[in-house]
């Protein structure tokens, strides 16, 4: 019988899993060529996005179709900006074990992790300030997630309005967090050396002159072919590029529009999994500038979806 896994339940689950570890060993079995994973399934509306996303590990018991949400016009609403579910089968025959009925909350939350998963490997050894480019669900979880990969509790945050900004620093100072607010997006680029972008911005934010020597960026919030966060001439000025998924990067995301702008080339790509594994180098020296693009690649919806119903 398939069992209907409610918000209430994955949220009691979340606690007990090793997020950082399954979805870490996610990546690496990615690039290693031990997952499937087709391409992205996506319905673009004039007023919100469907993304699905599925796949399955080789010499695993399951796999996944992920189906998410985003209205961002909700907000105006009331109501959240993301749903979805989680569905999970046997690879063995086809059934349905389980619906996780997470309204989102499973992609924003790996989503998260990620990002600490990139900045783990890729950020300076001394982080002086973290700037984050946004004032939504991701721009909370992406520094909350933070707090795992660096001491570092200096922030500056750039929102679009000052109730938004003002709204942030309210809720992030209580997560023992030190926060001041920008309009200028430059200034984000001037003051921090770790910057985690999280806006579904179609022009870019942030440009390569304001930013400092030694500073990784992950970019996590251009997800589409449309989506751009970051001036092209950042990755071109980059020391290390580094895709969660190359193929996926092709298509969409910051790497998309840089291949577009010939400022990089395919060869200049590194892929996360490989990174984690030792494959190659996420960062050689605190010199150095690194890009993370991550668009969001199934294993991470396979890993949390099986570590929640195997917890349960």
């Amino acid at each position: 019988m398939t069992r209907i896994i409610s918000r209430a339940e994955i949220d009691a689950a979340l606690p007990s899993l090793d997020l950082m570890g399954v979805i870490e060993a996610g990546f690496v079995a990615y690039s290693a060529d031990q997952s499937v994973v087709p391409p992205v399934g996506e319905l673009l509306m004039p007023n919100g996005e469907v993304h699905i996303k599925y796949g399955y590990l080789k010499e695993d018991d399951y796999y996944v179709i992920k189906i998410a949400s985003g209205f961002s016009s909700n907000s105006a609403l009331g109501k959240s900006p993301n749903n979805g579910m989680m569905v999970l089968s046997s690879q063995k025959d086809g059934d349905v074990l389980a619906i996780l009925l997470d309204e989102g909350w499973l992609t924003d939350v790996r989503t998260a992790v990620a990002g600490a998963i990139a900045c783990k490997y890729m950020a300076p050894n001394k982080v002086k300030r973290i700037g984050i480019m946004g004032t939504g669900i991701q721009a909370h979880l992406q520094l909350e997630y933070l707090k795992s990969v660096t001491d570092c509790r200096d922030v500056l945050v750039w929102g679009r309005g000052a109730e938004q900004t003002a709204r942030y620093q309210r809720t992030m100072s209580a997560h023992g967090f030190q926060i001041e607010t920008t309009l200028n997006t430059a200034d984000i680029g001037a003051n921090c050396n770790l910057i985690v972008t999280t806006t579904p911005s179609h022009t870019p934010l942030l440009h390569s002159v304001d930013i400092l020597p030694g500073t990784h960026i992950t970019a996590m919030g251009s997800d589409t072919p449309h989506k751009q966060e970051l001036d092209s001439a950042i990755l071109k000025q980059a020391d290390i590029v580094v895709a969660d998924s190359i193929p996926q990067c092709l298509e969409r995301g910051e790497i998309y529009k840089a291949l577009e702008a010939n400022a990089i080339t395919r060869s200049e790509l590194r892929e996360l999994g490989r990174v984690i594994s030792g494959g190659c180098a996420g960062r050689d020296n605190d010199q150095q500038i690194t890009v993370a693009d991550l668009t969001g690649v199934a294993v991470q919806d396979i890993q949390i979806t099986k570590g929640i119903y195997e917890a349960l």
